[in-house]
């Protein structure tokens, strides 16, 4: 499927009726030693608040090639991604001195070979690593916490 490129909105309305802008994100996850799944969050640079790894597809990739890469830029991150969404959140993107954006966020499962402590965007953001539940009651919107609540690497084989 063709997807719209450099948040671009496709059809598709927030419930306000404000067009919806692509985004991409990644949920980097491994499993503990004791078979557990972990979850990497990051930080949001402006409020500090715990998110998934996200931002607009990239000419030239594929929406699960761009996650991946902004798994890297936001958290250090390389390891397997699939290309299917195991799951979807729609939030306001604030933008300074404009009206916030409502985008839509497919993500995509990104299984973490990986962390280096020199990314892009290393100075600007935190990063740990969470139980699945933890990061649920981490996050402040209600379907991102659905969506962590339902992942099961089992589910992707």
């Amino acid at each position: 499927m063709t997807r719209p490129l450099n948040g671009q909105s496709f059809h598709g309305h927030s419930e306000d009726g404000r067009p919806l802008h692509q985004q991409v994100g990644a949920l980097c996850y491994r499993m503990s030693s004791k078979g557990r799944v972990k979850v990497l969050m990051v930080t949001s640079r402006g409020t500090g608040r715990w998110i998934l790894p996200k931002g607009w597809p990239i000419n030239g990739l594929t929406a699960a090639q761009a996650a991946a890469t902004e798994a890297w830029e936001e958290a250090g991150v390389s390891g397997q991604v699939l290309d299917w969404v195991v799951g979807q959140f729609t939030y306001d993107k604030a933008r300074d001195g404009a009206p916030p954006l409502a985008c839509r966020v497919d993500v995509f499962p990104l299984r973490v070979d990986a962390l280096s402590a020199d990314f892009p965007e290393c100075t600007e953001r935190k990063r740990e690593w969470m139980s699945l539940e933890r990061a649920a009651l981490q996050v402040d919107a209600a379907d991102v916490s659905a969506l962590l609540r339902a992942f099961s690497p089992d589910d992707l084989v």
